[in-house]
């Protein structure tokens, strides 16, 4: 594992409609993943939030979601191989026109939400992202010890684990996708990513020691206070950035 970094999801307001805390958030962390326009965002807040990113000096990733703005896409889909590649590949693709745009570069993708998730378990829905990834030579922030690790390391696309900083785990090591982010404790938070990072822990919801792997530390720009978590993560890890 190289150095820790803490990624963000971000660019997720659409029209007139604000949603996170993006810029206050990106002193304080290193990735930012840019919602593409299907589960959440709009060109312009796309564009918007690719200018904001290179301005603070951050790598820039395509965030790319399941098709449903009402449900912000965290409610699970039925999806084909194919038809998840196509997701990906498109949301990327427009990414990568705002990023063209600022001459910069995008640096991974990170599947949103209930993709995500489905990615965890589902092989085929692992496949449809490295297909798009492998088309792209974009590396991907995924998960450990499931379908996505799997599938990823035998296709040989590179990809880093993420740990959640704000989000509770199961008692198998599976982090918990809710709806809504509440709000968390951010000096608890802190010794929760330092503990994960150095001794490859957390604790689950029901208090049990379960296995994590966190290359990369995601923090969540709609979790009320999401500035000080980040501000908490970033200084608990700034030795190992």
């Amino acid at each position: 594992m190289g150095n820790v970094t803490i990624n963000c999801d971000m660019g997720e307001a659409f029209g007139i409609y604000r949603f996170g805390d993006d810029e206050t958030c990106m002193p304080f962390v290193t990735h930012a993943n840019i919602a593409c326009g299907f589960h959440a965002s709009d060109p312009s807040v796309m564009w918007r939030t690719v200018r904001a990113a290179k301005k603070h000096g951050l790598k820039i990733g395509s965030h790319p979601g399941l098709p449903d703005r009402e449900g912000f896409g965290r409610r699970e889909m039925k999806l084909t191989r194919d038809e998840v590649a196509a997701l990906v590949l498109y949301q990327t693709g427009a990414l990568q026109a705002f990023a063209g745009a600022e001459g910069v570069a995008l640096s991974h993708i990170k599947p949103h939400g209930a993709l995500f998730g489905m990615a965890q378990r589902q092989e085929p829905v692992a496949d449809g992202i490295a297909d798009a990834a492998l088309t792209l030579g974009l590396p991907v922030i995924a998960y450990s010890d499931c379908a996505m690790s799997e599938v990823f390391t035998r296709r040989g696309v590179p990809f880093s684990c993420e740990f959640y900083a704000d989000l509770d785990y199961d008692d198998d090591g599976r982090q918990l996708i809710t709806k809504e982010h509440h709000a968390v404790a951010p000096d608890e938070v802190a010794i929760k990513v330092l503990r994960a990072v150095t001794e490859g822990l957390t604790s689950s919801l029901n208090g049990k020691d379960v296995r994590v792997v966190a290359d990369s530390i995601c923090v969540h720009s709609d979790t009320p206070g999401a500035m000080e978590v980040a501000k908490a993560v970033h200084g608990a890890l700034r030795h190992l950035l």
